[in-house]
């Protein structure tokens, strides 16, 4: 039975099954079952065509598919879009819409949904996505797009049955036969190249079923629900996948099985091989859920070596593998999959198959089933380890991230789900699990600290997995999960997870350990760091700011104390497992201590958010003694890397210490280290604090009153910048308030302050560099409003500008004046800056405002500025101002400084006055007065009395007891000792008074704790005993002791420095003491803004102001000031004196000035030199310079500098870019641009452009005229025309060969091709590529002359014709006359032949003639449009000054005057004098001439001009127009004529009333009459009248529009002539105001009008004729040579008749004012040629044409289309906007260049390739200056960054 349905038509054949399936027998499903057996047989390729067919016609059940397919989608009750999008697919994202942060939406829903004004971007998606809307657990119900807004459920009918009856027993067997496939198919280690085309080959064959299957899921709700159905059933997959139900082909059933279950035995986590290995060594002795495992089965020792051969990772060098068995309390996740449906079984093999992209399309097609995707989802999640244990092994593990990432993106988001799996799926323990897992397979012995008794691991960040990223997807869906309130929770209440969690982190701790070379650079500079800091953010980091997020309130104090708990265990097993007793290992490094920053984070949080106590949750002193350590270790490295001592690592280290504080890093790393350091200092015994930090600062030894001292740790050079950074860190560490009472509006103000001093910012920089919480889910979102209200409130916004040489600005944000003057803080840019110049760029923008505002015009120091109020539980970290560790340091520096030691800075003194300043700030409560009445005479043994600054900085020492060099001037000197008894008691008692107790006081502190804590004294914790530095064998100078006397105090040494620093003595007088008023008078905080005297006078008050003790102090010093003595040098020789260093510094900066100067002299040069607007800056380089009248013109050589004219022998040359030019063909007659299209509907059509119409002319001629007499008819070149510009500078022809000469040979790169000819002006570097000779000047005839001559114009036309019958003298062979022709080959060449090549006949001279005038009517004509397009302004303009033309008009005239007219065809003949008639009918074979009425008169003028044999007179010149006028207003007459209705014509034939009127030859009524009479014996005006009438204007004429419409005609001519003879003859252009006035002005420039004439406002155009005979003969002798001729050509008459010579300035296209319209037209839009849509399309801007960048499919001859396009299009120029990149590129011949955006978005920033996606507005300036640029052919000189092509675009 089935194999005759088999022979059926198929869909009958369906049609007939359906029928027996309705039936109760169940014999239909009998019969439809053996039919499938036979067309789904494993024997039949899957992909068969007929077999899809069956398939598709089945399911119908006798109806066509498509209409089936109709028919479901009726029923389709699906409210989501779900639409699935693969990679580089463009998608939007609104955060004001989305709940989630990884909501995304299709461009049709984003579009049809109300979004304006809300915060989107548009983006390329990366892994592939999924549109949400519809779907409200990821977006707002207020965005969804109106398809899903309306669409519900409710009004759908419900699918009736017997529609999808039969595709519920079809779908399983076509499942069954796509996972039979996939069995088949599989074989295992895909590592062989073979196995893996096999499985492609296999994933290939299957296509057309997993499309099938594609296509059933969009056809909506109704057939989704039927998926699932057969998908998720057990019994189904139970009866058909183990092959039991199959009769006839079980062998096959059962080996497909089998199979399967080889493939499965692989699954588990842990293969069974690892399983059974048994020595488990415990890594910890309580804390163990992690154990190590020995590596091979056999020994369990760790000391296998053969095993990094095998893993050849050699680079580990000697480093041992680890591995880690987890004995996690759930077993199941270790174990082999079960499947228990087809949608298990489906995901099995897609994971095997490494996620081929049509099955996870198939898969996330059918989420919007909501049962599906619960029951995809637990798959998923069951599924998890076995998908990352298969990535972790893949090849292709970056494609299959972004695959796994496309699907758990979907399931994650949803907090419902996430929360169900979390719960029924155990989600959390696998994810940790499997992560613990991945991190397991590469650990290594951590080295830090102690090496040999280290039991610590951690990862290895050479390995792949952590290079590639290959954790990313698991450790996204761990953050994703995290987000999740009720998954976050179940997280911190289970300890087991947590302990866990910290195990992992643990193995972060400490990776990536830097050691300091200390003898050769290293050889092999890793590059590892990148993966450590990358693997820390994104492992460690993001899922604690994730944690962080629900630990927000009271209520969840709870899981704050337990995670801070497990923090502290882990910390302490750390520290046991490094075995870590007090001091860190010296030169080493790590940046990564994660468990630290945990715990600090989760304590900022305690504080700040949760009122919980700080001291309930801090460990005992020694841990924290111990806490402390490393993070300090950081912040010295830091400053040990600033100061080049770790340069022999190479420049890795600095990139190190660069990527830690930068802003994506800096709120994860620098910020919780500097805080947990705020907290033990304000925990821990000051002094123990600060002699820590002067100790891992290795500036003990600097610290002592000798002048001179030996360090052990530092050399001298480095002892500077180190001490600067100690002092630094202290400020930082006492200043910054991030995480200690701070709001989150203070801090990103101060952020924003930080980065806006540090120099003026885009909005997307500035974005980019504010820290932010790195959690999506943090509530601050940047670019939210509240980023923008605060940016507005301090920064003032500067929108976009240009410079004129070019270069585009961005809009800037710059900060408020009040900023500078109230908020910048140089503390937080000094931690924020990545560069140290940001500092010093900051301070110089500080400085510049300072002088603006007069505020102060010095060298300012840094402000000082008063710090926000601590939260109280951090009162402790004031503390550290007020120790007398502290205050030995800084009295010693004080004192230092005022003593000119060496190695001592402004720096140094700045930050010790700042500390001083934050001690009187920051006194503490009891009030000083009471210690001071304890008075001096307490105990003496030590430096200072009482801990109190205040009291302190009053306190006078005398004797200072130090160890120094014997070779240290102070050791000759007798101790003072000896002269009285008690003084030398004093010293006695002062013996401990040396700084040197820094390190003694410190170990002393340690122990002291250490003894506190443990109860009994722990002997075996006392420090190892160090050698006292000075008596190492090697020093060569003994040390001695010698007691120095001080006889100072910190205030007497203050006043000391001031006067110092003023360079006068006595410069201190305390103002109290001039009135006595209150001390009150003077605000210390007026004086925020000076330099170092205005800070020591602010402490000084300060100071007063605290205590009345310090007031008398200060009245006593000055009273007896005496001047400061330093041992070396007096002061009056040197009032600064600064030491060596700073000298050298100040000696660089003036140098920097100097340099500075000079390139900013040379930039000014450079652009006044090439400036095009500025006409004046440059007068030095006028070429004719026209005050010597009577001398030659004399020429400056660039090259040799010589002087002197040019001459036949030694030529001097102008330098000059040649470049073909089809901007004039663009022109249009409209003066509106052309709109670019953005719809189907629009098209734009050449066909009104100035080529095409010159083009079509030229043919048309050509079709009936003869070939020679057309080329002299019209003018070429509007399409590929040469442009000739120069830059103004001459050359002596012989230099400028020797110059290319040296520049051929020169190795150089440069960005031009010396074998074209091109390079630059060797003056102002403009691009060139070509010299014009200059023509000798032979200054007889430019005498001022009149045009009105004596001489008539008969007299006038005789001389002009007699010159013209002279024979053209052929040059004589100079070296000028060689060097012109060459330039002339240069023009040539300079544009392709078909845009030279006319004529019928190629080659003929006639081809070349006409070339050769157009390039002048070219010149002209564009030297027009730059002067606006009318000469209204006249004057010589810029232009002028660089013009060329001069030079190229004899260039021009040499070569065509060696042309010579046959007299018979002499136009001039014909324009002046009547000739009879030749009879046509003689010569039929020979086209006649082309009628001078259909003649462009303009290009008559140039032949009649350049062909004169020798130097033009004016009064020639003026003859000749006054000639070709006639002519012209003749053709403005005809034209007009053509235009009249009939009625209108019949009206002006009436001649008689007319020739009454007098002087008929200047009427232009008359000539109307006339002309209409003559031409209308022709049939001329029969074909006008039936078609023409009607285009055009039907309002009647007046005579006022007639005299318009002539002048108008006539205007384009006399501007050209006008142009010409400014050029020819050197005469200014005359100016006019309004235009209305240009035609008079141009026509008594020109001598056509009469001097009667000149004075009176009206100028009719008719009084500037000048007939040289009875013009109605002439007139009626041109009407003939039409009217004969028009016969042959009657439809064409008109067209040729007809010229309008009036165009429009050239433009780009009209662009459409938001960017997203093109965006969304063309960037899916397929390429006309190669019908493909483009990877990267771009768009002509001149004509609009779409075209393929780079695109392989549209290449001709190795040419790509965009450069095809730019020589066809705009000869060699093209201006492109690339669509996927916002981004114009320009093509100028061989080369291109990236021209910049003319869209911005709303900040005024270009957004290049898209990348941040937010909404661009076209700018119209920007737009302006391209423009500009294309008109003017200035591409070359502005754009500077070219580079070749290689005809590649």
């Amino acid at each position: 039975m089935a194999a005759s349905l088999l022979r059926r038509d198929k869909r009958s054949a369906a049609a007939s099954l359906k029928a027996e399936c309705c039936g109760q027998d169940g014999r239909g499903a009998q019969l439809l079952g053996e039919l499938l057996d036979s067309v789904l047989s494993p024997e039949r390729a899957v992909a068969e065509a007929e077999v899809i067919e069956w398939c598709k016609c089945l399911m119908a059940g006798g109806e066509s598919f498509d209409d089936f397919c109709k028919m479901v989608r009726g029923y389709d009750n699906a409210t989501l879009c779900g639409l699935v999008w693969t990679a580089n697919f463009v998608a939007y994202r609104c955060r004001t819409c989305g709940i989630s942060p990884c909501m995304s939406l299709c461009a049709e829903c984003f579009n049809a949904g109300e979004h304006t004004g809300h915060d989107f971007n548009m983006f390329r998606s990366q892994a592939g996505g999924a549109c949400d809307c519809g779907d409200s657990s990821v977006m707002r119900d207020s965005g969804f797009c109106k398809r899903h807004r309306s669409a519900t459920s409710s009004n759908i009918p419900s699918v009736p049955n017997e529609l999808m009856m039969m595709s519920e027993h079809i779908l399983p067997r076509v499942i069954l036969r796509l996972i039979q496939h996939l069995r088949d198919g599989y074989s295992e280690p895909v590592s062989d190249p073979a196995t893996e085309r096999d499985l492609q080959k296999t994933l290939q064959l299957m296509e057309p079923l997993i499309s099938l299957l594609e296509d059933l899921t969009k056809m909506g709700g109704a057939m989704r629900s039927i998926l699932t159905r057969v998908l998720t059933n057990h019994q189904i997959y139970k009866d058909l996948s183990s092959g039991d139900h199959c009769t006839g082909e079980k062998t096959y059933a059962k080996k497909n099985y089998e199979k399967y279950l080889a493939a499965l035995k692989g699954s588990g986590l842990v293969s069974s091989e690892e399983r059974s290995v048994t020595s488990v060594l415990d890594q910890m002795a309580g804390a163990s859920n992690v154990t190590i495992l020995g590596a091979t089965a056999g020994t369990g020792q760790m000391d296998s070596s053969d095993e990094e051969e095998q893993d050849g990772s050699q680079g580990i060098g000697k480093r041992k593998r680890v591995k880690l068995s987890n004995s996690t309390k759930d077993s199941s996740i270790m174990d082999i999959l079960k499947h228990k449906c087809f949608l298990e079984e489906i995901l099995f093999w897609t994971v095997k198959y490494e996620f081929p992209q049509k099955m996870v399309t198939f898969l996330l097609n059918m989420l919007p089933d909501q049962n599906y995707k619960i029951a995809f989802t637990k798959t998923f999640v069951q599924h998890y380890a076995f998908i990352m244990k298969t990535l972790i092994k893949s090849h292709e593990s970056d494609t299959m991230s972004n695959r796994i990432v496309h699907i758990s993106v979907q399931l994650f988001s949803n907090e419902e789900l996430a929360r169900q799996v979390t719960e029924e799926c155990q989600l959390l323990e696998i994810m940790v699990t499997v992560l613990l897992y991945m991190m397991e397979s590469c650990l290594i012995k951590s080295e830090l600290q102690d090496e040999e008794n280290n039991f610590h691991v951690v990862v290895n960040c050479g390995e792949p997995l952590l290079k590639n990223n290959t954790y990313w997807p698991l450790v996204s869906d761990f953050i994703n999960i995290l987000s999740h309130q009720s998954v976050a929770k179940r997280f911190l209440e289970d300890q087991g997870l947590l302990q866990m969690w910290m195990n992992f982190v643990s193995f972060f701790q400490g990776m990536n350990l830097n050691k300091r070379e200390l003898n050769e650079h290293v050889e092999f500079e890793s590059q590892t760091y990148y993966a450590a800091f990358a693997a820390e953010l994104e492992a460690c980091a993001q899922p604690m700011w994730g944690l962080l997020t629900h630990c927000k309130i009271k209520e969840t104090q709870e899981y704050t104390r337990t995670v801070v708990r497990y923090c502290l265990d882990a910390l302490q097993d750390w520290f046991d497992a490094i075995n870590f007793v007090d001091e860190p290992a010296p030169n080493q490094v790590t940046f990564h201590l994660p468990l630290h920053r945990y715990y600090a984070m989760f304590l900022s949080k305690a504080i700040r958010c949760q009122q919980l106590d700080l001291d309930s949750l801090l460990p005992d002193q020694e841990m924290l003694m111990k806490m402390m350590v490393h993070p300090l270790q950081i912040q010295a490295s830091l400053s040990e890397i600033h100061s080049n001592m770790w340069v022999r690592n190479g420049l890795q280290i600095k990139g190190q210490a660069m990527t830690y504080v930068q802003s994506h890093f800096c709120n994860s790393m620098i910020d919780p280290d500097i805080f947990l350091l705020q907290i033990c200092a304000s925990r821990l015994d000051p002094d123990y604090f600060v002699s820590s930090v002067f100790e891992r600062f290795k500036v003990v030894d600097l610290l002592t009153m000798a002048s001179q001292h030996q360090n052990a740790a530092l050399d001298t050079e480095h002892e500077r910048s180190m001490l600067e950074g100690a002092l630094t860190f202290l400020v930082i560490l006492l200043s910054l308030r991030i995480h200690l009472g701070m709001t989150d509006d203070e801090i990103l103000r101060a952020e924003m302050v930080a980065q806006l001093c540090m120099s003026d910012r885009t909005h997307s920089t500035l974005l980019d560099l504010i820290p932010e919480n790195p959690n999506p889910k943090s509530g601050i979102i940047p670019g939210s409003y509240y980023f923008e209200t605060m940016l507005s409130a301090v920064a003032d916004f500067k929108a976009p500008v240009f410079e004129p040489g070019g270069s585009m600005q961005q809009g800037m944000y710059t900060p408020k004046a009040d900023i500078w003057n109230q908020e910048f803080d140089p503390i937080m840019v000094i931690l924020r800056t990545v560069y140290r110049r940001d500092v010093q760029s900051a301070m110089d923008r500080y400085m510049g405002f300072l002088k603006q505002t007069g505020k102060f015009c010095g060298n300012p120091w840094p402000p000082y500025r008063e710090r926000a109020p601590l939260n109280p539980s951090y009162k402790g970290l004031m503390r550290i101002l007020h120790c007398k560790t502290l205050h030995i340091v800084l009295f010693t520096l004080l004192y230092k400084i005022s003593m000119d030691h060496q190695n001592m800075s402004e720096h140094i003194l700045c930050m010790a006055l700042y500390l001083i300043e934050l001690g009187l700030d920051n006194l503490p409560e009891e009030t000083v007065e009471e210690e001071e009445m304890l008075g001096e005479e307490r105990c003496s043994d030590s430096w200072f009395h009482g801990t109190n600054i205040a009291t302190n900085l009053h306190h006078i020492i005398n004797y200072v007891r130090v160890r120094l060099p014997e070779t240290a001037p102070e050791v000759t000197r007798e101790p003072p000792a000896s002269t009285s008894s008690d003084a030398s008691s004093f010293v006695q008692s002062s013996n401990t008074a040396q700084v040197f107790s820094l390190v003694a006081e410190r170990r002393r502190k340690f122990q002291e704790i250490i003894n506190r804590n443990s109860g009994n004294a722990i002997q075996t914790a006392a420090v190892r005993p160090k050698t006292s530095k000075w008596t190492a064998p090697n020093s060569t100078p003994q040390l001695t002791t010698t007691i120095l006397e001080v006889r100072e105090s910190m205030l007497s040494l203050l006043i000391k420095l001031h006067h110092k620093l003023s360079g006068k003595q006595n410069s201190y007088y305390p103002f109290w003491l001039e009135d006595s008023e209150s001390t009150s008078r003077l605000d210390p905080m007026q004086q925020i803004h000076g330099d170092g005297i205005t800070a020591v006078e602010r402490i000084l008050i300060k100071t007063a102001a605290r205590s009345r003790q310090n007031k008398c102090s200060i009245e006593e010093i000055c009273r007896k000031v005496a001047p400061p003595v330093p041992p070396k040098k007096s002061s009056s020789a040197d009032k600064k004196a600064l030491d060596k260093e700073e000298r050298r510094q100040k000696a660089r900066e003036r140098q920097q000035k100097l340099l500075a100067e000079f390139a900013s002299r040379q930039k000014s040069f450079m652009e006044t030199a090439m400036d095009l607007e500025s006409p004046d800056s440059d007068v030095a380089m006028d070429i004719g310079s026209s005050e010597q009248q009577d001398a030659e013109t004399v020429y400056d050589c660039v090259i040799c500098g010589q002087s002197g004219p040019s001459t036949e022998e030694r030529p001097t040359g102008l330098v000059v870019l040649l470049q073909a030019s089809s901007v004039l063909g663009h022109r249009r007659r409209s003066t509106e641009p052309k709109k670019l299209p953005t719809s189907d509907e629009e098209q734009i059509y050449p066909e009104d452009t100035c080529g095409t119409v010159h083009d079509v002319r030229i043919t048309d001629l050509q079709q009936y005229f003869k070939d020679s007499s057309c080329l002299q008819s019209v003018s070429i070149g509007w399409e590929g025309g040469v442009y000739v510009q120069t830059c103004g500078h001459t050359l002596h022809i012989d230099c400028h060969k020797s110059y290319m000469e040296s520049l051929r040979k020169d190795q150089v790169l440069q960005s031009f091709s010396v074998d074209k000819g091109e390079f630059t002006c060797p003056l102002c570097r403009q691009f060139a590529n070509s010299v014009l000779p200059c023509y000798p000047e032979k200054n007889e005839e430019k005498s001022i002359w009149t045009p009105y001559s004596n001489k008539n114009l008969m007299t006038l036309i005789k001389e002009v014709e007699e010159q013209q019958e002279q024979l053209g003298m052929f040059p004589s062979i100079t070296n000028l006359s060689k060097e012109m022709e060459s330039v002339m080959k240069d023009i040539r060449s300079t544009t392709q032949k078909k845009y030279i090549d006319y004529g019928k006949t190629p080659g003929s001279p006639d081809n070349d003639f006409l070339f050769m005038y157009s390039v002048a009517r070219l010149n002209l004509e564009l030297e027009l449009v730059h002067r606006g397009g009318n000469l209204c302004l006249g004057g010589a303009s810029a232009t002028t000054k660089r013009s060329c033309l001069n030079q190229l008009l004899h260039v021009l005239a040499m070569h065509m005057r060696l042309f010579r007219i046959d007299s018979a065809y002499n136009p001039w003949t014909r324009l002046t004098q009547l000739t009879q008639v030749i009879d046509l009918g003689i010569c039929d074979d020979e086209k006649p001439e082309v009628p001078l009425l259909y003649r462009d008169v303009s290009s008559l003028l140039l032949i009649l001009v350049l062909t004169m044999p020798q130097e033009l007179h004016k009064e020639h010149f003026t003859c000749i127009v006054k000639v070709l006028y006639n002519l012209l207003y003749t053709q403005a007459i005809a034209t007009l004529s053509v235009r009249f209705s009939k009625e209108e014509r019949t009206a002006w034939k009436n001649p008689r009333k007319l020739k009454t009127m007098y002087n008929s030859d200047k009427s232009w009524e008359v000539l109307l009459s006339h002309i209409i009479c003559e031409l209308s014996k022709g049939k001329l005006y029969s074909a006008s009248d039936t078609d023409q009438v009607s285009m055009l204007s039907t309002s009647a004429w007046s005579p006022q529009s007639i005299e318009y419409s002539i002048q108008q005609f006539c205007l384009p001519f006399l501007r050209t002539t006008s142009l010409l003879q400014h050029h020819l003859f050197g005469d200014d252009l005359p100016s006019c105001q309004r235009t209305e006035e240009e035609f008079g002005m141009l026509a008594s420039y020109l001598g056509l009008l009469p001097p009667s004439l000149q004075s009176s406002d009206e100028v009719n155009s008719s009084s500037c004729l000048e007939w040289p005979i009875a013009a109605l003969d002439i007139i009626s002798q041109w009407c003939l040579e039409v009217t004969t001729s028009a016969e042959s050509h009657s439809e064409q008459v008109m067209n040729l008749l007809v010229q309008d010579p009036q165009w429009s300035l050239p433009c780009l296209l009209q662009l459409p004012e938001n960017y997203n319209t093109i965006f969304q037209y063309y960037h899916r839009k397929a390429c006309v040629h190669c019908s493909k849509v483009p990877k990267d399309p771009a768009l002509c801007l001149v004509c609009g044409t779409f075209v393929c960048l780079k695109g392989q499919c549209c290449k001709q001859q190795s040419y790509c289309e965009c450069v095809l396009h730019s020589q066809n299009c705009g000869a060699g120029t093209g201006i492109f906007l690339l669509i996927n990149a916002s981004v114009i590129i320009v093509i100028r011949g061989h080369r291109f260049c990236l021209w910049g955006s003319i869209y911005l978005d709303t900040h005024g920033e270009e957004d290049k390739d898209l990348r941040r996606g937010k909404p661009l507005y076209l700018c119209n300036e920007r737009y302006k200056v391209l423009e500009q640029q294309w008109v003017t052919h200035t591409f070359d000189h502005i754009n500077k960054r070219w580079g070749p092509h290689y005809n590649g675009l």
